[in-house]
């Protein structure tokens, strides 16, 4: 645990005699210092943290206490574990004279843009890397973020039953809230912290399904409309060239033998929608009737939202893998 008090050093006596008093950081066995503006005439002055026999003690008192406080508040505010006794001084010092964003604070700029641009899902995801990142280091200035955090942010993500994929995930996210921060001028580096950092090597996964594998998704014969529909939402994206589902739920397939729509994940990105045209295959089209409504959507009978839905669609399809 990281301590802060006051102390006078007699090794670093003034020429003159004086000394000047200093915030002693204690941490890892380790004690680095803050030298303060304050000096008293001798080690006399200075006694169990207070400076004592001087007209002016009581202010000079005061303020030290005032200094000291600021810094117990910023230690407050982060665990100090991850870092050396160096890095934690100087980060004391930064975050008093030249305070940054947080990573609390530049996570949330880089949410709160993609939700204007109607991306809820992606935000959803930076939330889970800050959700870890805070869980390991705290709410820590983006100043204090190097290779080394980095490296441990990747041992914490691993120790808590993380994989390579998923690991990289976060850090990549990390990366771009960094990168964001950066070009807002939110905060500077001399050496970006990714630059030295090496990301985990990735396990080669086949993720392709085989013609015969999505045979069996297409002929399977499932018990119950939640697995029904599942198939059929797999199937009809299959035949719409991957359509997601936000999309395909909101095109009117009345009296169409094409489809044109813009993808709500790019509607609103600062690099512009692209309209696409599919024309529906009679495979698609006997999906669609099956489960058209009289406003030309699809209609499943569900009352649920769009996000309890997609949920919902996604516990069905991982069933429909095991069937």
């Amino acid at each position: 645990m990281a301590t802060l008090k006051l102390i006078i050093v007699p090794a670093k006596v003034l020429k003159d005699g004086k000394h000047k008093i200093r915030i002693a950081v204690s941490h890892k066995q380790d004690t680095r210092y803050i030298v303060t503006r304050h000096i008293v005439d001798n080690e006399k002055q200075f006694k169990n943290g207070l400076v004592t026999g001087r007209t002016d003690a009581a202010k000079i008192n005061r303020k030290l206490q005032q200094e000291l406080s600021r810094y117990f508040d910023v230690l407050d505010r982060i665990d100090p574990t991850p870092f050396t006794c160096a890095d934690l001084r100087d980060y004391l010092i930064r975050s008093t004279r030249d305070p940054t964003e947080t990573i609390l604070v530049a996570t949330n700029v880089k949410i709160t843009s993609l939700e204007s641009e109607g991306r809820k899902s992606r935000a959803d995801l930076y939330r889970y890397t800050l959700r870890h990142f805070l869980t390991k280091f705290g709410d820590i200035p983006l100043t204090l973020i190097n290779a080394d955090t980095l490296r441990q942010f990747e041992q914490y993500l691993y120790d808590v039953g993380s994989g390579s994929t998923y690991v990289n995930m976060n850090l990549t996210r990390l990366k771009a809230i960094l990168n964001d921060a950066i070009r807002r001028g939110a905060v500077k580096y001399e050496v970006h912290p990714f630059s030295f950092y090496t990301p985990p090597a990735e396990a080669e996964r086949e993720l392709d399904l085989s013609v015969e594998e999505v045979q069996r998704i297409r002929d399977a014969q499932v018990e119950g409309k939640p697995l029904n529909v599942a198939r059929d939402l797999f199937m009809l994206s299959y035949y719409l060239a991957g359509i997601n589902l936000i999309d395909l739920l909101q095109i009117d397939f009345r009296s169409t033998e094409t489809i044109d729509y813009v993808r709500e994940k790019t509607k609103s990105t600062k690099r512009g929608a692209k309209q696409i045209s599919l024309t529906i295959p009679p495979e698609a089209r006997k999906i669609i009737d099956k489960w058209i409504g009289r406003d030309g959507h699809l209609d499943f009978g569900y009352q649920f939202t769009y996000e309890n839905f997609r949920k919902y669609i996604g516990r069905e399809l991982k069933r429909l893998a095991k069937v």
